[in-house]
């Protein structure tokens, strides 16, 4: 797969997940037919040109930390983004059991 095919499939599925939930880089990596491509999904989701239609701050490491966020100020950014949608962030961290969007 060409890599902006690949990217364009990590947008299409990071653009699904709804308002208030998080998904992880691994599950998106699964649901594009690519298991093992959790950290290809990060670097893609970090060139994401349009984060205003692909929401890349509602995606988690599989723990459910923060991960990383190239927008504004990095993790606080992401931070407040997924405050006003919701989601509680404690010690940088998302608790998964009751956040978590999977239904790719």
């Amino acid at each position: 797969m060409k890599p902006e095919r690949f990217s364009d499939s990590v947008y299409t599925m990071t653009s699904r997940i709804p308002m208030g939930k998080v998904s992880t880089y691994g599950a998106i990596a699964k649901a594009i037919g690519f298991p093992g491509a959790a950290q290809a999904v990060g670097q893609a989701l970090g060139a994401n040109p349009n984060p205003i239609v692909v929401p890349c701050h509602r995606v988690v490491r599989a723990d459910g930390a923060l991960g990383g966020y190239s927008g504004g100020r990095g993790q606080v950014t992401k931070r407040r983004l997924l405050s006003r949608e919701g989601v509680k962030v404690s010690a940088g961290m998302v608790d998964l059991s009751v956040y978590l969007f999977s239904d790719f």
